[in-house]
């Protein structure tokens, strides 16, 4: 009994909340600089410039959204960032169910491909996209040949250079988090729904997809809000006639030295970055309180 009594009197007593917090803040502190340093204070500086260049006032604001030109930039960024997420969401699903319904040996060596995709570097996939599509690539060459076609299709320069690269680029991150949600799918009720009388067609639009429905989302408002802000590959596969906000920034700072306007460009582009992540975040959010009740 005493030296129960003993270990009991030297049991370590928890800190108060207060300098819990304390603690808590002075770990985080470093990370809280950096991002203010590296993120927080160029924003800043953007939207510095946005209001105060070449003289103070919105009227950078106003020339970018009373502009029928920038508009239809504006117009292309989110037709070209809603093609690719309705593409990628239409190739994803089947992969991700593939992935989900393979064998072990399988599903690993298909996931190991497609994670190897992501770690090639993204312009060397870009300008493997373009000598694919042009008119004496292989694509055209092998329909041609097959007497699909009798003259060479134009694949790049256009809305469809764009979607096959972006595409083949954001695969994986819709994949990823509709594999995860699939994954846990019981089989057994796929199965019940048969012995009720459901046909597959049924059974795919009234209980897979709508089980699916919180990785398809999120995996497609993640691929909506990366389309958005892509330079690389629609400046190489789709040309001038749909250039996005990235370029048009690129080209209002790299061309034109107006880092007001860029500056207003960028600034619009990311509050509706933020807004649609903010959206992500929520919908993910009651996705995951589902499970455990109403």
């Amino acid at each position: 009994m005493p030296e129960v009594l003993s270990t009991v009197a030297h049991a370590p007593v928890d800190a108060p909340p207060k300098r819990r917090n304390w603690r808590n803040a002075k770990l985080l502190a470093p990370a809280l600089i950096l991002l203010a340093i590296f993120f927080v204070l160029p924003v800043l500086s953007l939207l510095l410039r946005s209001v105060m260049e070449p003289s103070p006032g919105l009227h950078n604001y106003a020339q970018l959204l009373g502009s029928s030109t920038y508009l239809r930039v504006f117009g292309n960024t989110f037709l070209v960032a809603g093609v690719v997420t309705a593409v990628t969401v239409a190739v994803g699903f089947p992969t991700a169910w593939l992935l989900a319904i393979a064998p072990r040996w399988l599903s690993t060596t298909l996931f190991s491909i497609l994670l190897l995709s992501m770690w090639t570097n993204l312009l060397a996939r870009t300008f493997a996209w373009m000598v694919l599509l042009q008119q004496t690539g292989p694509i055209n060459r092998l329909l041609m040949a097959l007497g699909i076609i009798d003259q060479p299709l134009t694949l790049v320069n256009n809305l469809i250079g764009v979607t096959v690269g972006m595409t083949y680029i954001m695969l994986p991150f819709l994949v990823m988090p509709l594999h995860a949600t699939l994954r846990g799918i019981d089989p057994a009720t796929l199965r019940t729904a048969a012995v009720c009388g459901a046909s597959r067609w049924q059974a795919f639009c009234r209980i897979l997809v709508p089980l699916a429905m919180p990785g398809i989302a999120s995996g497609a408002l993640m691929v909506f809000v990366m389309a958005l802000g892509y330079f690389v590959t629609p400046a190489l596969l789709g040309g001038p006639s749909y250039m996005m906000l990235a370029e048009l920034i690129a080209q209002l700072v790299q061309e034109l030295l107006n880092w007001g306007l860029a500056g207003a460009a960028a600034f619009v582009l990311l509050a509706v970055t933020l807004g649609l992540y903010a959206l992500q975040l929520r919908f993910t959010g009651g996705a995951r309180q589902i499970p455990g009740g109403r």
